[in-house]
């Protein structure tokens, strides 16, 4: 981790250190021992970072509770399909809830400091997140990004007070980042390995608690699966800690998508699995198993098909009048898999997933038939099995 020292100005900090030193040299020439005592306090950091804390559980309290949808299933299936939006939140995805965590974090643990950037290794959303907080607490905001990151996406970390920082091999976002960090004496918030340790996965209003807590007065409260997809596997860590902490039933699905590491490092058990192509679908998978990842949490993993996550989000933008990001219809295939096989066993119950981002960000991306010719993907196999899977229940094989 990259750090930015103690905080103390260097000329109080030789003192003290000196005189600690001239303690020592007295307690042994009159041949006793004391106590060698270094106070580092630094009065005018604590009162910088009180107020940045404030201002960010500030922006916490300001916010309310993400929507829990309905996606319309035929009612004889005895099946609901539950959407997390979390769309709705002030910097528009799911990572509003991790840039919270990881900024307070950081701050907690004296690695953010005032006038000193913080620099994210990132596909877009998350840094999105973070520039706001950034800005919110007055320290600039540096994110590494792909090249091929969307235009909106960069447009929106530049909006909310950050800087881009364009790398062609997505490969080389971490150490960019940590490199960065050391030239600027800033903060590498590192959001693939401390993703996971950043949440309080016991409850304080994670994703989870919140989940359950509006599933509370539905007719199936405890769903049989919730379909998570993995960026830096912190949700999907959330999420399986917090079911196995409250002593639930529900199963944890995890959809990843071509091109990333997570279902073949699952599959294997080999951590040091990577991949030199990057994911096409944005905000979720990895060329390498990130450090957030906990595979043993996990009940189910599913490789989804670029193709089918964009038919998904197409569909779900038909049936609910909602455009989100490839993320979303990564997760949603997945659940609509799980629900035919729920038909077919003649069981009922209840299914979450989430909408991890707006589609409004990817206009020139996944709704868009060009770039979906330039990248060779035929979406129309996917949008026939959803359109029959939605009429009869049943899922082609």
């Amino acid at each position: 981790m990259i750090g930015n020292g103690s905080g103390v100005p260097p000329e109080v900090r030789h003192e003290r250190e000196a005189g600690a030193v001239g303690t020592i040299e007295q307690a042994e020439n009159s041949g006793c021992t004391r106590t060698v005592d270094v106070d580092r306090t630094d009065h005018a950091y604590r009162d910088w970072l009180k107020e940045a804390v404030r201002k960010v559980q500030a922006d916490s309290n300001r916010s309310a509770d993400t929507h829990l949808l309905r996606f319309p299933l035929p009612l004889e299936w005895g099946i609901d399909l539950y959407l997390k939006d979390e769309s709705t939140h002030p910097t528009g995805s799911l990572k509003h809830r991790l840039a919270r965590s990881l900024f307070l974090y950081g701050l907690c643990n004296g690695w953010i400091r005032p006038g000193k950037p913080v620099i994210e290794a990132s596909s877009g959303s998350t840094a999105v997140s973070e520039a706001y907080f950034a800005t919110l607490i007055g320290v600039p905001f540096i994110a590494v990004i792909p090249r091929t990151t969307s235009h909106e996406k960069q447009r929106l970390i530049e909006f909310h007070g950050g800087q881009c920082h364009l790398v062609d091999d997505p490969r080389t976002v971490y150490e960019v980042s940590a490199r960065l960090a050391a030239e600027t004496g800033g903060h590498y918030m590192d959001q693939f390995t401390y993703a996971e340790r950043a949440t309080d996965w016991r409850g304080n209003n994670n994703i989870a608690e919140s989940m359950f807590e509006q599933l509370c007065l539905e007719r199936y409260p405890e769903p049989a699966w919730i379909v998570a997809t993995a960026g830096t596997g912190g949700t999907s860590a959330t999420i399986a800690r917090y079911v196995h902490y409250t002593q639930r039933d529900t199963r944890l699905c995890v959809a990843d998508p071509e091109n990333s590491c997570f279902f073949d490092g699952w599959v294997t058990g080999d951590p040091g699995v990577t991949s030199d192509v990057a994911s096409r679908i944005e905000g979720i998978g990895r060329p390498r198993m990130e450090p957030s990842f906990v595979p043993g949490a996990i009940d189910r993993m599913m490789k989804v098909p670029d193709a089918a996550s964009v038919a998904a989000v197409r569909a779900l933008d038909g049936a609910i009048g909602r455009k989100a990001g490839g993320s979303t219809g990564t997760g949603l295939w997945s659940a609509f898999k799980i629900i035919a096989e729920m038909v077919e066993a003649g069981e009922t119950g209840s299914v979450v997933t989430l909408i991890c981002d707006p589609g409004d960000r990817y206009l020139d991306k996944y709704y868009s038939d060009d770039w979906l010719a330039q990248q060779r993907l035929d979406i129309g196999p996917y949008a026939a099995a959803i359109k029959g899977f939605l009429a009869t229940g049943s899922w082609p094989h």
